[in-house]
């Protein structure tokens, strides 16, 4: 004997999802690192060209469905969950049926959450090693090829559901995910089973028919992919659904059942900032580059740029109703240094000319 002490893991894993809520995450699982099943689907995804111009999805070969090729040594993953819906969901409803309202997926109305969960992943890294000693790990949000969602499955967080959001039993959708890879031989919990059941309402409701058939998405459909991932300009055929949606869409959780069980966040940071849960869309196409920048700091919505935001918001006027301070405001861009934002503009002031009686955008009811 060497003398050297079996840490208990079983009961450090138990520890680790204690400490874990300590430090504001709503649910912490651990994994196994076989995604096997994934691997497939995704790769499945990526040969029909469903992931649009995100080449990052495939730039990474394998690393993406192989923890241990990502991060030698990695023999499991500790997923956590943290809350981040701000208010109720009839804001939201009231803001969609609203054509001269900005909506902004409600992830994006604080900061941005990369650097919270970031910090407290690496906290609960330090608690970790402070308990049973130094050993091999990495935190990630978002910061590198990982399968967090069929990870946190497999950790026991939540299903994904026909959406391919992530779904928690009693919890619903309204959460970020962050990672833990570590070298820990801790014991793995029991996978979650699917619940979505016979339910259709999110692909019903997808107001540009993206989710293409039940767990498969055709991003390049996506309002969310649209108007955050696509750099140029926005399919035409398109524009007329995306309504006032100018960063992202959140309709397929908005009619989610089990969203009925949403806690709202406990974190300041994910409150919303300058108004952005119910602006107008006049108010924000009159941002110019400066203000864009400094309305927008510490914000996810700085990634998508000026030009993109004023791009989105062309779309969105085009689609409001046809006031005198609506017009105007596109005017005012029609000259715009930006092709892709001169053509979106002409685009919207071409919409305005169409008949009176043409359809509105398709809403919904809400139960929260």
């Amino acid at each position: 004997m060497n003398g050297v002490t079996t840490p208990d893991y079983p009961r450090l894993a138990e520890l680790i999802k204690t400490w874990g809520k300590t430090l504001g995450f709503q649910g912490v699982g651990i994994a196994g690192i076989d995604l096997s099943q994934a691997e497939q689907r995704l790769s499945v995804w990526l040969a029909q060209g469903l992931h649009g111009e995100m080449d990052y999805m495939q730039r990474h070969g394998a690393k993406r469905s192989r923890p241990e090729q990502l991060v030698p040594g990695t023999l499991r993953v500790i997923s956590a969950r943290m809350d981040y819906l701000p208010h109720g969901l009839a804001g939201a409803a009231a803001v969609l049926s609203d054509s001269g309202k900005a909506y902004v997926s409600r992830y994006a109305l604080g900061r941005d959450y990369h650097k919270l969960l970031r910090q407290r992943l690496q906290k609960l890294a330090k608690t970790i090693e402070d308990h049973a000693g130094p050993f091999g790990y990495r935190v990630f949000c978002d910061s590198a090829p990982v399968l967090e969602k069929p990870l946190a499955q497999h950790a026991g967080l939540g299903w994904i559901g026909k959406h391919t959001n992530l779904i928690a039993p009693r919890a619903g959708s309204w959460f970020f995910l962050g990672e833990i890879y570590t070298d820990l031989p801790l014991p793995t919990d029991t996978p979650s089973l699917s619940h979505c059941g016979t339910c259709r309402a999110c692909l019903e409701v997808c107001p540009t028919q993206a989710i293409i058939a039940p767990y498969l998405l055709d991003a390049r459909r996506c309002i969310s992919y649209l108007t955050i991932e696509l750099a140029g300009a926005i399919p035409p055929a398109l524009r007329p659904a995306i309504g006032n949606r100018i960063y992202g869409c959140d309709d397929c959780q908005l009619v989610c059942p089990w969203n009925r069980f949403a806690q709202l966040t406990r974190e300041t940071d994910f409150l919303p900032r300058h108004a952005l849960e119910a602006s107008n869309l006049v108010d924000l196409f009159a941002w110019d580059e400066a203000e864009f920048l400094r309305r927008s700091e510490g914000s996810p919505i700085r990634r998508i740029g000026h030009e993109r935001w004023l791009r989105n918001l062309a779309v969105a006027l085009g689609n409001a109703a046809a006031t005198p301070a609506t017009i105007a405001a596109l005017l005012s861009r029609r000259d715009h240094p930006s092709a892709m934002v001169r053509e979106h503009v002409d685009w919207a002031l071409q919409r305005h000319d169409r008949p009176a009686g043409a359809t509105p955008q398709k809403l919904f009811p809400l139960s929260a």
